[in-house]
């Protein structure tokens, strides 16, 4: 570009850059890029841009297609959707794909300007790249953890390996530390780098479902430029530490799970930084941990420079549900009682969602310990209370009665009486009920939630919290095995929804998705939308909503977009009301978050990853990253 035009772009990100500093985690980053995940430290992920409107949103195309899997057939099978959230600098877009590869696009063409394809057969981690703008001398680099424990730094503008950092580039995260029973075990890293300063942040553990004891969740800090370790949080507090008493006898030893596999946010002014933890392992037997178990399922809050602890809030008290807390803490500001409170809100899988406040943890709203159902697995010391919100009222369903069993066409209703009868199921009629032994219990939401890994977004201008929630139980049953432990185990336990299989129609109440409207000033519902069709239904008894991954995103000019369920549909609505304005079908479903920004061309972009599989059948449709414009 000419001298003028870089001036003027360098300067426009100087002053972008000082507001972000000076409004700490919840102020919008640049207006025209999305540099993170949550486009902004504190995952608002509100964009300024304000090109595409109520009035024109109809108007939206294809602008370019772009296939993550290679021309020439390498980079093997996908055995996964693509969660990517990418990130965009400038005129250039970077992700990760599902085929071993990171790549750089041109943000209006969606042609490539680099890929590095990562060694060992080795897979990038599922949700995204973080991008570090560089410093001094230093030049940017794009940063990416992978499913083998590796963390890779790239230069931005070629895709080389950082000569600079780790081992030419790349650092082996199962370190010692981490991996106190064997260096041989698996380490996965789900969650995204976080970048603050000078700082990469990594989050890895045991892969989900993994044995009780194994790689420890500890998050820590290297410095970006040489992959040097700065500081260590310990997610098991060992003994002396705080929490520790939460851990009967000596459970804490080993502990696999308590791991973040989501988004990490922070408050930038204050050095913040916010993590969501997940259950400990085994996550649906607590025996062998008696305690609450901290910290697991908890929001917790640590200093970013240093990792020193400063609060934390327990979401569910000793997890047998697998709940977790694993969405992005969002930050915002909330007016009550004639004051400006800094707070963050966290919602998880049980669609509860807490507003606290975000230097002190102290909920805004107010938290109740109300009592819940005893009993499940014998020996398991379960916890007489959790936690509540008074406000807001939960976000998605979170009973199942009979009454309520799904009933709107003869067929399915029939269908799902016969699966509740024949297998003896005992649903879920208060939230928290145990998971009984050798019957199938059913919870709503199930481990799907809620609300999932994606969370919500924020509209700092409307006040308004935006968030998708599956309305998706899940039957599970514990099973004794020969050595006396307790697992989630039968043909309808596992990762088996609350469905017929054959044609994926929940057996739950309607609507299965929803869109929904908090307003953090009040902590009231301010609207709910349904989210999804349900198209082998017949007419008239479509409007069902439709579970599903991935999140929302909101910008200045009142939009909100989506795509997340499986009906193959990119949609975007009116954020103050709710009014679904426009939708667009896809080859594959959206189950990831989208992102908007301005290209070269100076246009307003939204894409997003549309790799998921249909309403019938599981099977993984398409590979492809989809951006719109105006024409």
């Amino acid at each position: 570009m000419g001298r003028k035009m870089a001036a003027r772009r360098m300067a426009a990100l100087v002053v972008s850059g000082l507001v972000a500093a000076t409004l700490g985690g919840g102020a919008p980053a640049a207006p025209t890029d999305w540099p993170s995940a949550g486009q902004d430290p504190g995952g608002q992920r509100f964009s300024g841009l304000n090109q595409i409107t109520a009035s024109n949103v109809g108007q939206l195309r294809e602008a370019w297609v772009y296939h993550m899997k290679p021309a020439d057939g390498s980079g093997g099978t996908r055995l996964v959707t693509a969660e990517t959230v990418p990130v965009v600098i400038g005129d250039t877009m970077f992700i990760s794909t599902p085929f071993g590869r990171v790549v750089a696009l041109d943000a209006a063409k969606g042609t490539e300007k680099w890929s590095f394809t990562i060694p060992d057969n080795d897979r990038p981690n599922a949700r995204g790249v973080a991008y570090w703008p560089g410093a001094g001398s230093a030049r940017p680099v794009v940063i990416f953890a992978t499913r083998l424990g590796r963390l890779y730094s790239l230069d931005a503008a070629t895709g080389r390996p950082s000569a600079g950092f780790a081992e030419n580039g790349m650092l082996n995260l199962k370190t010692p530390d981490v991996m106190t029973t064997g260096l041989d075990k698996p380490y996965v890293v789900a969650a995204t780098p976080f970048i603050f300063k000078n700082l990469v942040i990594t989050a890895g553990g045991s892969p989900d479902a993994a044995a009780k004891l194994g790689p420890n969740g500890n998050i820590r800090a290297w410095d970006v430029r040489t992959g040097k370790l700065m500081w260590t949080f310990q997610s098991v507090p060992l003994p002396g530490q705080k929490g520790h008493e939460t851990w009967g006898g000596d459970s804490w030893k080993d502990r696999a799970g308590v791991n973040v596999w989501g988004y990490m946010t922070a408050d930038a002014q204050r050095g913040i930084l916010y993590l969501p933890f997940g259950a400990p392992n085994n996550d649906r037997s607590g025996v062998d941990r008696p305690g609450n178990n901290l910290f697991g399922s908890s929001l917790v809050a640590i200093d970013a420079n240093t990792g020193k602890y400063l609060w934390h809030f327990q979401v569910v008290h000793h997890d047998i549900w697998d709940y977790d807390t694993q969405s992005p803490p969002t930050l915002f500001d909330v007016k009550k009682g004639g004051k400006v409170i800094p707070a963050v809100a966290t919602v998880n899988k049980n669609a509860l969602m807490f507003i606290l406040n975000r230097v002190t943890g102290e909920p805004i709203f107010g938290v109740e310990e109300r009592p819940v159902p005893q009993g499940g697995v014998p020996g398991d010391q379960l916890s007489p209370t959790q936690p509540f919100p008074v406000l807001p009222e939960p976000l998605a369903q979170n009973t199942l009665r009979r009454d309520n069993l799904y009933k709107d066409t003869p067929e399915h209703k029939e269908w799902c009486e016969r699966l509740v009868d024949d297998n003896n199921m005992l649903l879920g009629e208060q939230p928290f009920t145990p998971i009984a032994v050798d019957r199938y219990t059913v919870n709503l939401p199930g481990t799907q939630g809620g609300v999932n890994y994606y969370g919500g977004a924020f509209d700092p201008k409307l006040g308004l919290f935006i968030v998708n929630v599956n309305n998706l139980a899940q039957p599970m049953r514990m099973v004794k095995q020969p050595d006396g432990s307790y697992v989630n185990s039968g043909p309808l336990a596992g990762t088996r929804r609350f469905w017929n299989p054959d044609n994926h129609l929940p057996c739950g109440p309607t609507p299965w998705g929803q869109l929904v409207a908090v307003d953090v000033n009040t902590g009231k519902i301010a609207w709910r939308s349904t989210l999804g069709i349900t198209e082998s239904l017949p007419a008239g008894k479509q409007n069902t909503g439709r579970p599903g991954l991935g999140g929302a995103i909101v910008t200045a000019a009142g939009l909100t977009f989506v795509g997340a369920v499986d009906d193959f549909r990119f949609r975007a609505f009116d954020t103050k009301t709710g009014k679904e304005l426009w939708a667009h079908k896809l080859r594959g479903s959206a189950v990831a978050t989208p992102v908007t920004y301005r290209g070269g061309d100076g246009k307003q972009y939204v894409a997003v990853m549309a790799t998921g599989g249909g309403q019938v059948g599981a099977e993984l449709t398409s590979d492809e990253l989809v951006a719109f414009t105006l024409p």
